[in-house]
């Protein structure tokens, strides 16, 4: 009786250890998979990749720059701003060397932020990827009118097309046998306003017209830690109509706009789908240095990265989460911070939303 339950034992344990394993993997990665099953190719998809604001250090009022003059700022993610189609992102402050009239607030001086990095920053924005820089905020003005044509000279230097200022409302950007038009809006002096409905429809329009996609940037909302939900209404901040970001989005895909994504809030923001178009509400603070509070919800953001098909229409979305250190180095953040708020927000502001959320940084289009 004993050698039978002995045999039956060793019969058991062999089969246990014959036993295939378990394919590796988790629920999220197999459906991933099989969304991209149901996806158009890659190869017939045009991508856009979209970052948040940028400051890279300035001179003014003090010498406020990155160690190594700034030549390291972009390490951490120029590998990922490298590939994608266009590369956007939203530049806080002049390229200016020397000089310029710094700003005039309606704040007491102490909230009175004026920037100024200097001309060869410009070279780092190349090298990190970027084709094309916002100029629609409330810092592209701040040394006036020479932080403004410095800013335009050196930029155009390396190659790279800039937007959204009264001399410069839009611009064209072709690769690929496509023309994307770019279109910049902000509720500041010197810009295009965001508070023009009826100016940025027809701007949107005359652009569409020209080209087979259009983008559209913009600098709206309350900014801080207590504003990372988007109201859909008007925001105040710091007595200036700071814009209806929701109408806004709205209205400029209403007039052909085929991608909008934000700035402006310092946080993150969230991102839906309309009439199968992209919306980012806000980019956050993606490469900040010196001056710009950092701390939790501050120091995120993500490097949005779409594909959109040959009509425009959104097909998918990349999410890289980001965060900042040593003051403002942005670097990719394996927690996924970013990633995991902004998939929050967007389903609590956003309950009806037709993105499909994974757990990996990955959002789908379904529809």
């Amino acid at each position: 009786m004993k050698l039978s339950y002995l045999i039956l034992f060793f019969l058991l344990l062999l089969f246990v250890s014959c036993k295939p394993e378990k394919p590796k993997g988790d629920n999220s990665s197999k459906e991933i998979n099989e969304i991209k099953k149901e996806l158009p190719k890659e190869e017939t998809l045009y991508s856009v990749i979209a970052v948040g604001d940028i400051m890279m250090g300035t001179t003014y009022p003090s010498r406020d720059l990155p160690p190594n003059d700034g030549e390291n700022l972009f390490d951490g993610v120029s590998e990922i701003l490298n590939d994608a189609d266009l590369t956007m992102g939203n530049l806080e402050g002049p390229l200016l060397n020397s000089g310029g009239t710094p700003k005039k607030c309606r704040d007491s001086l102490a909230k009175c932020y004026s920037f100024r990095t200097p001309e060869h920053y410009a070279g780092y924005l190349s090298n990190a990827g970027f084709d094309y820089m916002n100029m629609a905020n409330n810092h592209a003005g701040d040394m006036g009118e020479a932080g403004r044509n410095s800013t335009y000279k050196v930029l155009e230097s390396e190659n790279i097309l800039y937007a959204g200022t009264d001399e410069y409302p839009t611009a064209i950007f072709e690769t690929k046998g496509k023309k994307f038009g770019i279109a910049g809006f902000a509720p500041n002096r010197g810009t295009i306003s965001i508070n023009d409905l009826d100016n940025a429809e027809n701007v949107v329009k005359e652009l569409k017209s020209k080209c087979d996609f259009v983008i559209v940037m913009f600098h709206g909302g309350a900014e801080g830690p207590a504003y990372q939900h988007v109201p859909k209404r008007k925001e105040e901040y710091l007595g200036e109509n700071r814009g209806d970001v929701y109408e806004f989005a709205h209205t400029v895909i209403d007039a052909g706009a085929d991608a909008v994504f934000g700035h402006g809030p310092h946080v993150t923001r969230a991102v839906e789908i309309y009439k199968k178009k992209f919306i980012a509400y806000s980019l956050g603070n993606f490469c900040t240095y010196g001056k710009f509070g950092l701390s939790g919800v501050q120091g995120i953001s993500p490097i949005m990265k779409i594909y959109i098909n040959e009509k425009g229409n959104f097909i998918r979305a990349e999410v890289t989460s980001v965060r900042q250190i040593k003051r403002g180095f942005p670097v990719l953040d394996e927690n996924e911070t970013v990633y995991k708020v902004l998939k929050k927000l967007s389903n609590e502001d956003f309950p009806g939303n037709l993105l499909k959320f994974s757990d990996n940084g990955f959002i789908n289009f379904p529809g």
